[in-house]
């Protein structure tokens, strides 16, 4: 009871940051493990909230996966005008500016293929989507597939980066890692900045 004689309210719930901590927890998790080595139990641990949450705001694990491709995937898709789709990926997987996360969307995506289930679908569409994107870089007749072949070799860089960590990719600076990159870009999708 409060002093007032009146029942004590229960304390307010933020509802949008419980889930944004879920999101955000996901989001590093997936990075981590993948999709199949991740458990819902594992993502609310992280995020300091209940399992059932996850459920309640997402209904499943596909579900939260799913929420983290739109957060992150689509929002780079968004933001960024085309010719610049690119450079803006390839920095921010590589950029490892002290306080900063990088964005490990790629690789995310690249330890979910290969696996069955909504997971798969989720990464397959999302680089469909980048394709689509990357393909009005050109007016080669081949377009979509020169778009695929640029995303190949940026899914690559990420997993020797991250996963593999070889050197010298592992330790070579963003601007060393942007530039090559985009150089070599060029010669497939000749409107990349």
């Amino acid at each position: 009871m409060a002093e007032t004689g009146r029942p004590a309210r229960p304390r307010a719930r933020d509802a949008a940051a419980t889930r944004r901590a879920l999101l955000d927890a996901a989001a590093e998790l997936f990075f981590e493990r993948g999709f199949q080595r991740t458990t819902v139990r594992d993502i609310a641990d992280r995020a300091g909230a209940n399992q059932a949450l996850i459920f309640r705001y997402f209904g499943s694990k596909a579900a939260v996966f799913e929420a983290v491709a739109a957060r992150l995937g689509h929002e780079q898709l968004d933001r960024t005008p085309v010719e610049r789709l690119l450079e803006t990926t390839v920095r921010s997987m590589v950029q490892g500016e002290p306080g900063r996360r990088r964005d490990h969307t790629m690789v995310t995506f690249l330890r979910s293929l290969g696996t069955d289930g909504p997971a798969a679908d989720i990464a397959e569409q999302l680089g469909d989507d980048y394709a689509a994107a990357l393909s009005t870089l050109t007016d080669a007749p081949d377009a979509r597939l020169r778009a695929q072949l640029v995303l190949a070799w940026l899914v690559g860089i990420g997993l020797v980066r991250d996963v593999s960590r070889i050197e010298p990719l592992k330790t070579a600076s963003a601007d060393e890692v942007t530039a090559l990159f985009l150089k070599a870009a060029r010669t497939l999708l000749e409107g990349t900045e």
